[in-house]
């Protein structure tokens, strides 16, 4: 197998699996909780299992993209958790302030609840992912300019 395509693939499945147990542990201790206290009357019966699937398939995606970058040898740690924690971000916060624009009675806590997770949940699994794979991935250390 080509190593960069080895590279990011044993990216994939580290950071799927650090992402999966944090977010559980988000979801079970804050997230269900706030939610079931601010916004009941919008949660549904159930977990949509596809749906949560699909997204966990596709957002780890975007995290090893953005963040982690198995085959950048040049980005430092700094570079790639900060690239990480723009990408949670800016997709946390495009559902978070849709929601808040078009729901009607969607809390701004809510809203920035969930962008606050965002960024610091892609940033912690960056920072996990590429420490633990540090030597397959030559993770620099230095700042981000060099």
């Amino acid at each position: 197998m080509n190593p960069r395509i080895k590279r990011w693939l044993l990216s994939y499945a580290a950071a799927a699996v650090i992402f999966a147990a944090i977010d559980v542990v988000w979801i079970l201790t804050v997230a269900n909780r706030q939610y079931e206290s601010q916004i009941p009357h919008l949660m549904a019966p159930s977990v949509n299992g596809p749906g949560a699937v699909a997204f966990y398939l596709i957002f780890v995606a975007g995290i090893v993209h953005f963040g982690i970058r198995p085959n950048d040898p040049d980005a430092t740690l700094r570079q790639r958790v900060t690239g990480a924690a723009l990408y949670g971000f800016f997709t946390y916060a495009t559902w978070a302030l849709t929601a808040l624009a078009i729901l009607d009675g969607f809390p701004a806590v809510v809203a920035l609840t969930d962008i606050a997770w965002g960024a610091a949940v892609c940033s912690a699994v960056t920072w996990l992912t590429a420490t633990l794979l540090r030597r397959k991935l030559a993770v620099r250390t230095g700042s981000a300019t060099g």
